[in-house]
């Protein structure tokens, strides 16, 4: 089967054929950095991070683009709120959605633009689109620039909507030519941040930063165009709008994901439901968390709940314990086998990762069929295969990522396991006399220490208490 994936602009699954053989491009529309990220936030990152994985697992070179929208309405909003400037605001959220990017396994972008770094990008686009004569300045004196809506007929077509049944686009009634026209640039007002240009000193719209990042690190036209599917409109059909009224072809493919809700409701501050990174990862390892947020296909809602995530954090237990199972028995599980036809056929389909994960679990249970009937070939052969479907997903528990998470990093497994060997031998003896009493008070303690012991044929083992 071909690389398939589906288009929001087509409303359809289609072919993927990149615009340069070998090589995909992809911008996705990063943070806006008002606030610190919730899980909502971070599923887009954890849903294109595996997008990404496996267009390099099948030997594409990506070059992936995610941006930071470091000045906005909100970001203001904020800053005078708390009597702090906009860009501490910016920069300690950046840092925020950066450590959950990375704490949840998220390889880091080829490049991560601001976009108070590219207004001269976003000056030279509004030049192109006044010359076209699609955009115009504000007549007023404000040192508003916006774009002309009516002047591009194919507006609404990403969103699949009608021009004449919208209503006001975003920016002040200052004095636009129709509701319906956006800012591209905010002229600037008292005690707000504002850059020069031709029309007057401000700062940009959203959607001009983007047309303006994406294009500068990716070129006129790109491949993939990515984001939450709350975002396709206005402002990725503005973006679309903008670049193409431009001249420029801008993305070929629109991918979008769906919504991480609590409750039916989307997560937000207002609601008072945000599930904060730093929070979360208190409840469950980091991994179970990303676990929990790609497990289901990427177009899907999602609605949280701490059954749910309790849920994924056992299957991905399940899936550890058969890896340490088999490393006992059969030695190290390498990396590097090649993943079975049906998951590359499950990912090559818009991304299938519910059914890839179907197939990671069917090896798990093969697998642990083959060690109870003494099969260690093939229960090795099933964990190497298995190593590699999960490093795709960037699961692989063996990975450098994982390998040792939480309480037994840092040297700690050794100690634990030094430890823990004492009282195992204490209990052992205790056994060997036939006191079996002393021997389960040794096996609870440990218990209630958060020390699992499980006695196999091979001797006891043991592992730390999950969640």
């Amino acid at each position: 089967m071909s690389l398939r994936f589906y288009d929001t602009r087509a409303r359809q699954v289609r072919d993927f054929t990149p615009l340069h053989e070998g090589c995909v491009s992809l911008y996705l529309c990063g943070a806006t950095v008002q606030a610190p990220p919730h899980i909502g936030h971070i599923r887009s990152g954890v849903n294109f991070d595996i997008l990404r994985r496996w267009l390099i697992h099948r030997g594409y070179a990506v070059t992936f683009c995610r941006n930071v929208t470091d000045i906005d309405d909100k970001i203001i909003r904020v800053a005078k709120d708390e009597g702090v400037q906009w860009w501490e605001v910016s920069e300690r959220n950046q840092r925020a959605f950066t450590y959950a990017y990375d704490v949840l396994g998220c390889l880091p972008p080829t490049v991560e633009p601001r976009a108070t770094g590219h207004v001269p990008e976003m000056v030279e686009l509004m030049h192109r689109l006044i010359d076209r004569g699609h955009a115009y300045a504000a007549e007023d004196g404000s040192g508003d620039v916006y774009f002309d809506v009516p002047s591009y007929p194919e507006y609404g077509e990403l969103s699949n909507q009608r021009v004449e049944q919208m209503r006001t686009g975003e920016g002040d009634e200052r004095d636009k030519r129709d509701p319906r026209d956006f800012a591209l640039w905010k002229g600037a007002r008292p005690g707000e941040p504002q850059w020069p240009t031709p029309w007057g000193p401000g700062r940009p719209g959203w959607h001009l930063e983007c047309s303006a990042m994406a294009t500068k690190y990716l070129g006129p036209v790109f491949d993939i165009h990515g984001g939450g599917i709350d975002l396709v409109f206005p402002h990725h059909e503005n973006e679309s709008a903008q670049s193409k009224a431009a001249g420029d072809g801008f993305a070929r493919y629109w991918l979008h994901n769906g919504m991480l809700t609590t409750g039916g409701e989307k997560m937000s501050k207002s609601l008072g439901n945000s599930l904060l990174i730093p929070l979360m990862i208190r409840r469950v390892r980091p991994v179970e968390l990303r676990y929990y947020l790609g497990q289901a296909h990427y177009r899907s809602s999602l609605d949280y709940s701490d059954e749910a995530l309790q849920e994924a954090a056992a299957a991905y237990q399940r899936i550890e314990g058969f890896l340490t199972r088999v490393a006992e028995v059969a030695g190290p599980v390498p990396a590097g086998a090649e993943v079975p036809a049906d998951f590359a056929a499950a990912l090559d389909d818009d991304l299938g990762v519910s059914q890839a994960l179907a197939i990671v679990h069917g090896h798990v249970r093969e697998g642990n069929t083959a060690l109870a009937d003494g099969a260690k070939e093939r229960a090795a052969e099933l964990a190497a295969e298995l190593r590699t479907m999960l490093a795709v997903l960037g699961l692989d528990p063996l990975s450098e990522q994982w390998a040792g998470s939480g309480a037994e990093s840092a040297g700690m497994r050794d100690v634990i396991d030094a430890l823990v060997s004492v009282a195992l031998g204490q209990r052992q003896a205790a056994r060997a006399r036939k006191d079996y009493a002393a021997a389960d008070e040794i096996r609870d303690q440990l218990g209630a220490a958060g020390v699992l012991v499980e006695d196999t044929p091979q001797g006891p083992r043991w592992e730390l208490k999950r969640g």
